[in-house]
């Protein structure tokens, strides 16, 4: 009743108030609020949703593809058939989620929708026209033009269209000879059939499913894999001409652009204190009218206007009209103080009550400035206010945290792609655990468990009697004066200062080569410290560079001695001195001797390494003053008779067990690896040491008893260092998940495997699990299984070991035989005491009879039978069960069983055909041909594995309560296989190490709790909701748990006192949804933004808030997306834009090692057949570099030239050799981040990358000197990491004028940027006062992230017209420079921050115009003028109007102390000698100072004029004369006369628009906007209306007058 009498007041209401409306009705209906529609279509054309189920399947279980595309084929005719999109959908979505369980399938559901497999077909479809094209005759084949064949299969050899082709093919496979440089590369990505053959000939399929000749080419090659003929992979790829031979939902999706989701749209509400607006009319152009529904049945001021519109239909028209006026009227951009000061608290309040938390936040944050009226009036909780300001004494107010199964994210950077694909890894890790049968509830814990932190302190054990100490600071006399108390350390000390305590606290051993001239610098950089009384321990390892070679070539077994190598090894030969003199002549004297040796080497003026005179000149004037006896004749005596040989032997040995040697020179500090021993690097080591040793006095862990080094070298060192292992923290390890292959049933290899322990301990639970991947053909490959062996004999509790071998198909019958006995003996006899022994011995005789290389059978084979026998009764294992074991294989039966093992070695391990490598739980490292794996690598891997991945989940595993298992099934191995499991799938997630305690907040008022006891994934978070991040994360949070329902715990964490509103726009963040898919016909209308009602007499400002590697432009906008006024839309209902994907912007981090990054080095990016597409420079901050790219198999390569001379480019896996290309594979829409190591070739090291100015090399004139290494570059930055589009590019008028007369001289290139109509017409006039006062060629640079599409179409026409040249760049922001939100400062910060990387290398010098600037004369004179070697050149602001003496900042407070004297520079107008700008670093500099600044909200409040002002002192400024730049706010009329260029400076005290100045103050102003008018009219298509000349009323001026605005301050 009381429903039913409030419904009625509400019409009464609603009568009351529409009576006044009926006289004006057509009024109302014109000004009904708008809607405004965005969306964002990838540049690549449309892919099939069929394709890309198979695609998102795959990545689940690899299998996945071909079951879906069996599936799909055999119940295609049995199905009833499909009519629409909608349909097609859902029958796809069935099939796909027949293969998956709970949650998976939801959430292949809700990706298929999101359309995020749409790249990957987009690379296949680059590798199907990279096979085409590898084929001249397929010339009349492409993939917009089949000619009818729809498929084709690449051989590598061959490409084959006809079926019956291919079959005759595949019966000749077998005698195909493999050139593994001809077959078709397989990639990571590629889906391989299950039963391809290793080492079976390649066959690409090309083809999609859904085509008839797919279902042709499909079973033929299905059949070839099984019976061993082919390696069988599909690339699905859709040729245009063959969607009409395409089922219908085989071409979903292939007609329709890729409409992505994933991004954000702001509509903010835009200060208009100046305005600055397009006054011209209103464009009709193209509406694109979206019939979108608007929701009524959302709550407006308390009415649901669905339910009244269902009681009185009769009043639609009256009741639509009053919605439309209350939604109109609750805009708000301004509330009162007090209305402020509970908001945040008020805003938590109705979030908490509603009945649906997560659609409350998003429909306030998203929807502000309409509801924040009403959330101003609500009546406050007490209790969640005190709540809220409980909890922020532990969390700033405000502040924004998320955890997802307890490690964080960062919110910054998170994406709607980043969040699915990790709440996709725990749902599928959580899958694959409960296949394992652990319980739901340990699931969880495994998943939430975090790693301990990595430790970077790895010290090398070095402790032996082949240290040779310099000094010892306890014993010695010299220290005897220095003070002994430990507490000393921990007393502050001057900058620079060091401690002198009588205490070895730092041990500085060096590992070097005496013959080396790193060496030898290192012991005189000792000794002059030493000398200074610096207070460390000294010492070095000497080694000899030959022994080691000698060794390697060994194997790693003991060096064998050769009287003439020995005699001719001067390494040998100093270490031998050096010892000789340090028993005889004293330690001192000794490496005084070492220092002889280098001072007569450099007194010979050879740069090359000493020589064996130099040795002896230095043993002979070393021991001279000691001697006894003629040093010659103890020299010859100590030569002849090899004295100390086996020390220096040893020496070189111990060195080689350390791993030290492939570092050449290398210092110890207290053991930790310094891979350098210059003097810098030791006192940073001592700096880097300090706070360790600190800390552990401080807790009285050293005292004056400890010996330093023995505690630290206990607690943490390793007897082993392998860099390969340990990594430099760059670049991940390889590890590979190795749950499938346990979950794969019986037959897996993995269930088949044999291990092998330490004895006695074969019924522990082993946490670690080795794989030998062993090539049996190597002797490298019985050396890495000797070490195995040797291993578990050293002892291991932790780990066992299996073997797997990589045999190729030219193993002989005896490697066979080898093989599968060692299999038997792992699978049968690994409990016996002496098989390892066994092993051993059979190892050891393999290696020295060489019986594994004959190549026939021989009687040899039986004579091998009997060892085998004969050692294994030796050490008590029963011989006799050999001989029936392998009696029944043949020999192709043993290749057959070997086939199967080397494929899972491939395919699932990743690791190539002859390869020796070990896979420690899951990681995988190989073992280079150069470099000897001994058993202490494996303990090294154990410890290393064991402590960081495995031991934390290991505790979890071991407290299970295994329920519903076989007791007999519950076993140790069941265990060990379960840990193996875990931790190798485990660690393939890309996740924070980093955690945080969201437990410690209350969440009993102000929290949303949501509950899951079932779900595997659990988030925690603390939001801000009237915050940016908030806006995003609402909806993300929304959507996760329509999809996937996990259990949430988010704080809400509002500001508490509030001075202004938080949010001032709009925002929508675009989702997909069914809806997207047409339910009439079988179009795909994809994802939009939709903003319905938004304010008429509002402008607002459209900003995309797009994933960090997205590169987006507008391509479709008719009105202005800069000041958006609904009002003036007249008809149009919906304001529609359509932005592209221009681009996915590859980045990455270029390091040369003990070097500061290669600056100005250049990379190009490119395929196989065209490798220079992209190129780009590296910045000096951070060695910085970013490329535009598209889904693709890329190769990123050193340019030709310069780069390439200088410069190798490193392997990512740790190891010296040199690479031509990086392999960087793009098949997603989040980008890549690529860090690339590059090195000095020999001989190059002291060259610098980039020349000076002035050798004149970086002014040479592009257009000549063809032969300079900068004409043969590509225009860097433009286009690529510029961005600028070839087809953006002007043609070659100006050159046509040149040639006949009317533009001459050097060209003049001038940079500008603008957004909005207004300021781009101000830039076509800008553009014209240029053109008209010089008679020399021109080029413009735009920056073209802001400029609108109707200016991109125009400026091609109006550069052919007026004769002048243009380029459109870009640059995306880097992610690790601090970001501005707001669109002006964004614009600003381009105008100065990216100048040495946004242009190409070539471009000398280029001038900055203002785009509302008007010039009156020739500009080549301001391009000409010599900047005194200053990189900048601005113009000082005017001094002679008194009016503004107000305003003028630069003259008092911060800006008078810090200029001292020097003028402050006004911005818009500006030269820049990019030569000497580059040359200087001034980019770099100018960078770190606003990396500095702009993190404090009052700094820079002028970016692009405050920064270069700034850093005046650094990066010099030349300062123009003052006629350059006239501006009437600042200058007075008076010097107007002499003005050479005019600026529309904004005046802060009249606040005059932009346009109405602009007539007064420019008497040629007028003429030149009715000519670039006219012209863009013409282009367009348009009429021009005649120019309201009229200035604008005082009160439209004063319509809007908020209180500030940033765009007033852009000239102050």
């Amino acid at each position: 009743m009381v429903t039913h009498f409030r419904s009625w007041i509400c019409l009464v209401i609603i009568v009351l108030f529409c009576c006044p409306l009926f006289g004006s009705l057509v009024f109302a209906q014109k000004n009904r609020p708008k809607n405004i529609q965005v969306a964002l279509k990838a540049k690549w054309p449309g892919t099939s949703l069929l394709l890309e189920a198979g695609e998102l399947l795959s990545k689940e279980w690899r299998n996945n593809f071909f079951d879906f595309t069996e599936s799909w084929l055999q119940a295609v005719d049995g199905e009833p058939d499909v009519h629409t999109a909608k349909d097609c959908l859902k029958k796809i979505i069935n099939h796909g989620k027949s293969l998956l369980t709970e949650p998976l399938a939801s959430v292949f559901e809700f990706s298929l929708t999101l359309r995020s497999a749409s790249p990957r077909l987009e690379l296949y479809r680059q590798l199907a026209e990279d096979s085409l094209a590898s084929f001249p005759l397929a010339d009349d084949v492409s993939l917009k033009n089949s000619g009818g064949k729809c498929c084709w299969v690449d051989t590598g050899s061959s490409l084959y269209f006809d079926i019956e082709e291919l079959l005759i093919w595949i019966r000749s496979s077998y005698e195909i000879v493999n050139d593994p440089f001809q077959q078709p590369e397989i990639f990571e990505f590629d889906h391989v059939h299950k039963d391809s053959a290793a080492a079976s000939p390649v066959a690409v399929l090309y083809g999609a499913l859904g085509t008839d000749c797919f279902r042709k080419f499909h079973p033929a090659l299905v059949d070839a894999a099984r019976q061993g003929r082919v390696t069988y992979v599909v690339r699905p790829v859709m040729v245009s001409g063959c969607i009409s031979n395409s089922e219908q939902c085989g071409a979903v999706g292939i007609k329709d652009p890729v409409n992505l989701a994933g991004y954000g749209v702001e509509l903010a509400l835009k200060n208009m204190e100046y305005k600055a607006m397009d006054d011209s009319a209103i464009k009709k152009g193209v509406t694109l009218e979206d019939p979108h529904i608007e929701d009524l049945s959302q709550d407006v001021r308390g009415f649901i206007f669905s339910r009244i519109l269902e009681r009185k239909p009769e009043l639609s028209s009256e009741i639509m009209s009053f919605r439309d006026y209350l939604l109109s009227s609750t805009v708000s951009d301004t509330l009162d103080v007090w209305e402020l000061r509970d908001l945040g608290h008020q805003t938590a309040q109705r979030i908490v009550h509603a009945s649906d938390p997560l659609q409350a936040m998003q429909e306030i944050n998203q929807n502000f400035p309409s509801v924040v009226s009403s959330l101003s009036r609500m009546k406050l909780n007490e209790s969640i206010k005190d709540e809220i300001v409980s909890n922020q004494r532990m969390i700033p107010p405000g502040k924004s945290l998320m955890a997802l199964n307890g490690a964080l994210i960062n919110i910054d950077d998170i994406d709607l792609y980043m969040l699915i694909d990790m709440v996709h890894q725990e749902l599928s890790l959580a899958d694959q655990y409960s296949k394992l049968k652990i319980p739901p509830s340990d699931v969880r814990k495994l998943l939430s468990a975090m790693p301990p932190s990595e430790s970077k302190t790895f010290r090398v054990d070095f402790r032996s009697n082949h240290v040779h100490y310099l000094n010892n600071l306890e014993d010695d006399s010299k220290y005897k004066r220095w003070r002994s108390n430990l507490n000393e350390i921990l007393m502050p000390v001057f900058p620079g200062q060091l401690r002198h305590i009588r205490k070895n606290l730092y041990h500085a051993v060096y590992i070097i080569d005496p013959a080396s001239i790193c060496g030898l610098e290192a012991i005189d950089t000792m000794l002059m410290l030493h000398e200074n009384n610096i207070p460390m321990r000294f010492g070095v390892i000497l080694y000899s560079g030959k022994i080691i070679k000698s060794i390697e070539s060994n194997d790693g077994d003991t060096y064998t001695e050769d009287d003439d190598q020995v005699g001719q090894d001067v390494s040998s030969l100093i270490i031998r001195l050096f010892i000789y003199i340090e028993q005889n002549h004293g330690t001192l004297t000794a490496f005084q001797f070492l220092s002889n040796v280098n001072k007569l080497r450099i007194e010979s003026a050879e740069d090359d390494m000493p020589e064996m005179h130099h040795v002896e000149a230095a043993f002979v004037d070393t021991i001279l003053p000691q001697a006894k006896s003629r040093p010659q004749d103890t020299l010859l005596k100590l030569q002849k008779e090899q004295t100390y040989s086996e020390q220096s032997h040893e020496s070189s040995m111990f060195v080689f067990k350390l791993g030290l040697t492939k570092l050449e020179c290398c210092l110890l500090m207290n053991g930790l690896v310094y891979e350098s021993t210059e003097e810098g690097i030791l006192l940073n080591a001592m700096n880097d040491e300090l706070p360790r040793i600190q800390e552990q006095v401080y807790y009285g862990q050293i005292t004056s008893h400890t010996d330093v080094l023995d505690k630290f070298l206990s607690e943490s060192g390793i007897r082993r260092y392998n860099p390969q292992i340990i990594g430099n923290g760059k670049i991940k390890p390889k590890i590979v998940s190795l749950c499938p292959s346990v979950l794969g049933g019986e037959d897996s290899v993995l269930n088949e495997i044999g291990y092998l322990h330490t004895p006695e301990t074969i019924d522990d639970v082993k946490p670690v699990t080795h794989f030998l991947v062993v090539n049996i053909s190597s002797k490298k490959g019985i050396k890495l299984l000797h070490e195995g062996l040797r291993y578990l004999m050293g002892g291991s509790e932790l780990a066992r070991m299996g073997v797997l071998f990589n045999a190729n198909q030219s193993v002989h019958l005896r490697s066979m035989l080898f093989m599968k006995v060692f299999e038997i003996t792992a699978s049968s006899y690994s409990h016996k005491k002496g098989v390892l022994k066994f092993l051993d011995e059979l190892c050891s005789f393999i290696e020295h009879d060489s019986v594994l290389e004959s190549s026939e059978v021989t009687d040899k084979d039986q004579a091998f039978l009997d060892k085998i026998k004969e050692l294994a009764d030796a050490n008590g294992i029963p011989s006799k069960y050999y001989e029936s074991d392998l009696s029944g294989f043949t020999f192709r039966k043993l290749q057959d069983h070997f086939k199967k093992e080397a494929l899972f070695i491939r395919r699932e391990l990743g690791i190539g055909s002859d390869v020796n490598a070990v896979v420690t739980n899951g990681r995988v490292v190989t073992v280079p041909a150069n470099v000897a794996f001994l058993s202490h690598d494996l303990n090294l891997l154990e410890n290393l594995e064991f402590n960081q991945r495995v031991k934390h989940l290991f505790e979890i595993i071991e407290e299970i309560e295994w329920k519903g298992i076989d007791p007999d099934i519950l076993t140790s191995k069941f265990i060990s296989d379960t840990i193996m499991s875990v931790s190798s799938s485990i660690a393939q997630r890309e996740r924070s190490s980093e955690s945080a305690r969201f437990e410690v907040l209350n969440a009993e008022f102000s929290a949303v709790v949501l509950e899951n006891e079932n779900s595997s994934i659990h988030i925690d978070a603390v939001i801000d909701p009237l915050s940016s991040s908030g806006q995003k994360l609402s909806s993300l949070l929304r959507i996760l748990s329509k999809y996937v329902r996990p259990s949430m715990r988010l704080v809400l964490n509002p500001v508490s006192s509030l001075a202004d509103l938080p949010l001032k726009n709009f925002y929508r963040y675009v989702l997909p949804t069914v809806d997207d898919f047409s339910s009439t016909d079988y179009t795909v209308y994809g994802p939009k933004a939709f903003f319905a009602n938004m304010p008429l007499s509002k402008t607002l400002t459209m900003n995309l808030d797009v994933p960090e590697p997205w590169l987006v432009e507008p391509v479709i906008a008719v009105h202005d997306l800069d000041n958006i006024l609904l009002e003036n839309l007249g008809d149009t209902r919906t304001l529609n834009a359509v932005f592209e994907l221009e681009a996915l912007v590859l980045t990455g981090h270029c390091s040369e090692k003990d070097h500061e990054p290669p600056r100005g080095l250049q990379l190009i990016l490119g395929t196989k057949n065209s490798p220079r597409l992209v190129d780009t420079i590296v910045m000096a901050n951070l060695g910085y570099w970013q490329m535009k790219s598209f889904p693709g198999v890329w190769y990123l390569r050193l340019a030709p030239g310069r780069s390439s001379e200088l410069y190798d480019m490193k392997h990512g896996d740790g190891s010296e050799e040199g690479t031509l290309s990086k392999k960087i594979i793009i098949d997603d829409l989040r980008g890549k981040l690529v860090h690339l190591d590059v090195a000095k070739k020999k001989g190059k090291e002291h060259e610098k990358l980039l020349a000076s100015s002035d050798d004149g090399n970086m002014h040479e004139n592009s257009k000549g000197g063809q032969n300079s290494w900068n004409s043969n570059i590509l225009k860097w930055a433009s286009g690529f990491i510029g961005g600028s589009d070839p087809s953006k590019k002007s043609t070659s008028t100006s050159k046509e004028d040149v040639k006949d007369g009317r533009r001459r001289g050097k060209t003049i290139n001038i940079f500008s940027v603008a957004s909005g109509h207004l300021y781009e017409r101000f830039l076509k006039i800008m553009i014209l006062s240029v053109l008209k006062n010089t008679e020399r060629p021109v080029k413009f640079w735009f920056i073209k992230n802001y400029l609108s599409p109707q200016f991109k179409a125009v400026i091609p026409y109006m550069a052919q017209e007026y004769g002048f040249e243009y380029e459109l760049i870009t640059y995306k922001w880097p992610t690790w420079l601090h970001k501005q939100t707001e669109k002006q400062r964004i614009i600003w910060a381009y105008k100065i921050l990216f100048l040495d990387v946004i242009f190409p290398l070539a471009l000398e010098k280029v001038i900055f115009v203002d785009a509302d600037q008007i010039v009156r004369t020739d500009m080549g004179d301001l391009y000409d003028m010599d900047l005194k070697g200053r990189p900048l050149a601005y113009t000082p602001f005017c001094d002679n109007n008194k009016e503004m003496d107000g305003y003028k900042f630069w003259k008092q407070g911060f800006w008078k102390e810090h200029l001292r004297g020097r003028p402050y520079h006004i911005s818009a107008l500006y030269v820049v000698d990019l030569a000497k700008f580059r040359e200087t670093a001034a980019g770099d500099n100018l960078r770190v100072f606003y990396e500095t600044l702009s993190k404090d909200p009052n700094s820079l409040s002028n970016l692009d004029q405050d920064l270069p002002n700034y850093a005046q002192h650094t990066v010099p400024i030349f300062s123009l004369p003052q006629e350059w730049l006239w501006c009437e706010s600042w200058c007075g009329n008076a010097t107007k006369s002499k003005a050479k260029t005019i600026d529309l400076c904004n005046n802060p005290m009249t606040k005059e628009p932009k346009l109405q100045g602009a007539r007064r103050i420019v008497s040629e102003w007028p003429d030149l906007d009715y000519e670039a008018r006219q012209f863009t009219a013409k282009i367009l298509g348009e009429t021009l209306e005649p120019e309201q000349n009229a200035p604008p009323s005082q009160d439209s001026a004063k319509e809007e007058t908020p209180s500030e605005d940033q765009e007033s301050k852009a000239e102050l």
